[in-house]
């Protein structure tokens, strides 16, 4: 099985001993992208605002695959606290359209870096 691994040099460094992306096949998973700039800080404090990067993040690591967002099949999406879930929603919707991505929403006790929002994908090519 081959492996290829794919990052944006503009998109969040990770953050631990993991691809940003990897594909294998017609398939592509793409990391939890966190709401951080290419230098590591984080973007915004703002459940919005950080789903505005992490959908960011994802775009440009999709891109460096060779992908876009329409290529997405299903997404993750961790909040730290799910009563950000409809300001969350609001943004996910301006970079998805029909048919829209498979999806799961959780909350989870905490994330990387103590942001409130990341989100993963697997793409098809």
């Amino acid at each position: 099985m081959d492996k290829q691994v794919f990052a944006s040099a503009d998109a969040a460094p990770a953050v631990g001993p993991y691809s940003p992306c990897i594909g294998v096949g017609d398939l592509v998973f793409v990391s939890g992208q966190l709401p951080l700039d290419a230098g590591g800080k984080i973007v915004g404090y703002k459940p919005i605002d950080q789903a505005r990067r992490s959908l960011d993040n994802l775009r440009l690591t999709l891109t460096a695959a060779g992908l876009g967002l329409e290529n997405v099949v299903k997404t993750t999406i961790f909040l730290q606290d799910m009563n950000d879930f409809g300001a969350v929603n609001e943004v996910y919707a301006e970079y998805f359209s029909e048919p829209y991505p498979a999806r799961s929403t959780v909350q989870v006790a905490r994330l990387p870096k103590d942001v409130r929002v990341e989100i993963e994908a697997i793409a098809v090519r």
